[in-house]
């Protein structure tokens, strides 16, 4: 396939059945992208379809001083209290991957929790030379194919969804050093299609202000924004090239 745009390329992924399981082509492409540029650049941006790029993400350059970008989770979810002990899922989690405990902790954005370290996918940045996305696919292959895991910790489809994110928040403090890990500010990531669960003194005055923001499903203007203005010149832009709810 060829889009016509300069040093973009399409790269086949071959079938595996890890595609099968939930966002298992995020783990397998990833593993894919940071095979294919190791050595070559210091940092390796996930971004998922669902968001926008609206300012320069100069926070995605790892530059020297960091090894990864992320921010945490939305919600809690599946997420572990800090002061909890380790349920059979995060155990079995933390398990294959090889640590103990963590003294770390992380608050989830929208609904405020103290957390275990627990990251949202959505968009990260990641230095290729450590190759914990190739860990990843590992780890998520291996923790897919358990079938005592799958029947018992992970047989809810909760905890099946967000399992990818589980074993790389779990290999983020493995393998990186806590201090290089850079949390992004809530302009990264921001969640349109949680707006209105977002505390107030956390919410934004415009789309403006974003830096990259995400939604889920279809982007529709303006059901997505759910209530955030938009100024111009953005408004317009938006209008004219993003997908309009219709009324039905």
């Amino acid at each position: 396939m060829d889009l016509g745009l300069e040093n973009v390329h399409i790269i086949p992924v071959e079938q595996d059945r890890v595609l099968e399981y939930w966002f298992g082509d995020k783990v397998v492409v990833g593993s894919m992208a940071e095979e294919l540029v190791r050595g070559n650049v210091r940092s390796l941006i996930w971004l998922s379809p669902q968001c926008l790029i609206l300012h320069p993400p100069f926070q995605f350059d790892l530059d020297k001083l960091y090894e990864a970008a992320f921010r945490p989770v939305h919600i809690k979810n599946i997420g572990l209290p800090t002061n909890d002990p380790l349920d059979p899922f995060w155990e079995a989690v933390y398990g294959t991957v090889g640590i103990d405990g963590l003294s770390h902790s992380i608050r989830s954005f929208v609904d405020g929790h103290e957390i275990r370290p627990y990251f949202n996918t959505h968009i990260f940045s990641v230095d290729p030379s450590i190759g914990i996305l190739q860990t990843w696919l590992e780890h998520f292959r291996e923790m897919i194919s358990d079938e005592g895991f799958q029947t018992g910790p992970c047989s809810d489809q909760e905890h099946q969804i967000f399992l990818h994110q589980a074993i790389l928040s779990a290999l983020v403090c493995k393998m990186l050093d806590w201090e290089k890990v850079r949390i992004l500010s809530q302009g990264y990531s921001y969640p349109l299609h949680l707006h209105q669960d977002v505390p107030i003194h956390n919410q934004p005055e415009s789309l403006n202000q974003l830096v990259c923001p995400v939604y889920e499903g279809i982007y529709q203007h303006p059901e997505t924004l759910n209530g955030l203005e938009v100024h111009e010149p953005l408004k317009t832009w938006i209008l004219n090239n993003m997908p309009i709810q219709e009324d039905t």
